[in-house]
């Protein structure tokens, strides 16, 4: 995610999807070399684009500068994932931490000359609220939100949500005109008070998206250019043309294997890791495969994966080899747990043999078409070579939901880990997406009671043991965190988000 869409998504691109998200399209034929130096144009690759900018289009991930162009958030973040004020100044908890009040910038409009406000804070939580946003569980803990007047609004929460202020510099945060929700063209004529405007006589939908500077913009902290344009590029191969033919100023890039190919161009590299891979294991209670309810089994996966060497030869070393779930950005992170589980198969081989499984057993692993098959052959080797047989199933079209279905007991699989909270509910708690066998633990459970409810102080202390946790125990097998890309050309300077996979639009900015 942010969520399980974008921890999904970015997998299906890690694995050499021809491209992410979004559907069919074609590739721009209107790529134009530009001149940001004097801001009169920005052009940006994409791999993706949204189905609609009406709310239940509403995403972030590879999307988040087409909305970004067109609405403000309520919060936002700097490059290192600080929230720092948008259409809200300031917001504040009550001591119970269950209603949340932002005070609004005062004297902004929406592009179609309605008044942004308390009331249309309040329209725009209720209309996401009444959607089908693939992002609707960001709204999961608001029973309510008030207009306290013109300049303040109140969220009243069913219990604490740590993420909730996260939330709103994303989806959950984009503010629309709310007469604009009625009208039939509300999906491709967004109304917001963004930057800028979509112009609907030069955007082809699934192609190229062209945006005009909003004249009355309110922010004049950072730059807007005269024109945005947004290009879709059907594959990786036809993003690496437009970069060596100079036709974008910035992009995602994922193609590990054309990253000279785009320094050679001019083009400067920016990394982050957002993500992390390897295996997960669902049946820690060992409920339908009895050997992974045994520690020590889980343990002996850990030391027989050379993470390395699966790092360098599948990402040309981009990434970080580690053992723990928690990325670098979340509060929960302790270095020393990277190298908690080194290459070392015979020590595998001898906790196997102490769990009573010397003569080895067999896992049934799912597999898909979308799924790099020199990972998992790797998987399988590594493996049998301490006694460990995996049989990989053809699963189709159906990974993930076969996945979240139940019907495997481990699998491969690549999710996002920046945020504490949100990794805790994506994968570790009882009702957690990726926890589809309910493992469970009083230990844990009052460790996430903190991290929900707690201080901020409080809830790092517990999310640090919640990590330790599920590390010495072996709830996954990590392998690496995964270097995620983003280009510019000398034109632009970008900021990478520490929390998404394309930086947010206020991050790239002119080089001079």
């Amino acid at each position: 995610m942010r969520r399980i869409v974008a921890a999904v998504g970015a997998a299906a691109l890690t694995l050499g999807l021809a491209a992410c998200g979004g559907g069919g399209g074609t590739t721009s034929s209107e790529d134009t070399s530009t001149a940001a130096s004097d801001h009169a144009s920005l052009v940006i690759g994409e791999l993706s684009y949204p189905t609609g900018f009406d709310v239940n289009g509403y995403s972030i991930a590879h999307y988040v500068q087409y909305f970004n162009a067109v609405f403000d958030t309520l919060i936002r973040q700097d490059g290192d994932g600080n929230l720092v004020p948008g259409l809200a100044t300031e917001w504040t908890y009550d001591d119970a931490r269950t209603t949340l009040t932002l005070t609004l910038q005062d004297g902004i409009t929406f592009t179609d000359g309605s008044p942004f406000n308390a009331d249309a804070v309040v329209a725009n939580v209720e209309n996401f609220q009444a959607s089908s946003t693939p992002d609707l569980s960001n709204a999961q803990y608001v029973e309510s939100v008030e207009a306290v007047d013109d300049t303040h609004v109140a969220y009243h929460l069913s219990a604490p949500d740590p993420m909730l202020t996260t939330w709103l510099t994303g989806s959950f945060g984009f503010m629309a005109a709310p007469d604009s929700f009625a009208n039939p063209d509300v999906a491709t004529n967004p109304v917001g008070t963004g930057p800028y405007t979509l112009n609907i006589d030069k955007t082809v939908t699934g192609s190229t998206y062209v945006f005009d500077k909003n004249p009355d913009y309110w922010d004049d902290s950072y730059v807007v250019y005269d024109t945005l344009t947004i290009n879709y590029y059907e594959t990786q191969t036809a993003l690496l043309n437009a970069i060596q033919g100079n036709q974008v100023d910035a992009a995602t890039f994922m193609d590990v294997t054309s990253m000279d190919q785009v320094e050679a161009a001019g083009y400067t590299v920016y990394t982050s890791q957002l993500d992390w891979m390897g295996l997960l294991f669902y049946d820690r209670d060992g409920t339908v495969d009895k050997p992974l309810g045994d520690v020590r089994v889980r343990q002996a996966i850990n030391y027989a994966i050379d993470k390395q060497t699966i790092l360098d030869v599948i990402q040309l070393g981009h990434g970080t080899v580690t053992s723990q779930p928690f990325g670098e950005a979340t509060a929960g992170y302790q270095a020393d747990l990277d190298d908690y589980y080194g290459y070392d198969p015979e020590k595998a081989t001898s906790l196997l043999a102490e769990a009573g499984y010397a003569d080895g057993f067999s896992l049934d692993m799912p597999n898909s078409s979308a799924l790099n098959q020199d990972l998992l052959s790797a998987i399988q080797t590594q493996l049998a070579d301490v006694g460990i047989t995996v049989t990989l199933t053809d699963t189709g079209a159906n990974f993930i939901t076969d996945l979240l279905g139940g019907k495997f007991t481990s699998s491969w699989m690549q999710l996002a880990s920046a945020n504490d909270w949100q990794f805790a509910q994506l994968a570790l708690v009882p009702n957690a997406t990726f926890n589809m066998f309910g493992t469970q633990s009083p230990e844990l459970d009052a460790l996430f009671e903190t991290m929900q409810t707690g201080t901020d102080e409080e809830a790092a202390a517990a999310a640090q043991e919640v990590n330790t946790y599920v590390v010495e125990n072996a709830w996954f097998a990590p392998f690496y965190r995964i270097d995620n890309f983003y280009v510019g050309n000398s034109s632009v300077v970008v900021t990478p988000a520490a929390d998404n996979a394309s930086p947010y639009l206020y991050l790239i900015q002119p080089a001079s």
